[in-house]
């Protein structure tokens, strides 16, 4: 028992060091009224596990997976093998993505392609950085250093972050899983209307 214990907390601290601090912090948030606010507030990455262990016995991986589908997270989900993991298609999280694989054909389920990123990236403004981090939960520095590869030029600038989304994302880099993410940003809606073209939304 002890065992077991060790290695849900151990995968725990995983996936809450996957987390940048930004999505650690709206992990936190989806946690009030289940945890006491004076606990919760404070609490580092390995107080939260802890907090996790003792308010969810038994359960803790299944909340956590459970709040990192609220987040988008679905790879964090699969990467690490978390309760339900089998069914992260179907997760409410992305309910753009649940409905549009339902019944969906092979050719609909296929990969974006760099051709397709790259006219994503070509209709994508300025805020390509807010995206990013609000919208793909990828990281400020990993973004800043794309920024830096690709001065002056924004479309290169959007077009790897978008790769490395897509490296992230690997299987699961569709049009329904990308236009999911962004449906809610301030985007271009041609942005939008390309994705809903070759995904099938």
């Amino acid at each position: 028992m002890a065992v077991a214990a060790a290695g849900e907390r151990e995968t725990l601290l995983a996936l809450q060091c996957a987390l940048p601090d930004e999505q650690f912090q709206a992990f936190k948030y989806l946690l009030e009224g289940q945890i006491p606010l004076s606990q919760l507030r404070p609490a580092t990455r390995p107080d939260l596990c802890s907090l996790l262990l003792q308010h969810f016995p038994g359960q803790a991986l299944r909340k956590a997976g459970v709040i990192l589908r609220q987040l988008s997270r679905l790879d964090l989900v699969q990467r690490f093998q978390l309760p339900g993991a089998e069914d992260v298609l179907g997760s409410s999280a992305l309910p753009g993505v649940a409905a549009g694989f339902s019944g969906m054909s092979a050719g609909e389920r296929r990969l974006l392609t760099e051709r397709d990123l790259m006219q994503v990236a070509q209709k994508t403004g300025r805020e390509w950085q807010e995206v990013g981090i609000q919208c793909l939960g990828l990281e400020k520095s990993r973004l800043e250093q794309i920024r830096e590869d690709n001065p002056n030029n924004v479309v290169m600038q959007v077009f790897e972050m978008l790769r490395e989304w897509l490296r992230r994302e690997k299987q699961h880099a569709t049009a329904l899983h990308l236009h999911a993410c962004l449906a809610q940003a301030n985007v271009n809606p041609e942005v939008l209307t390309f994705l809903q073209s070759i995904g099938g939304v």
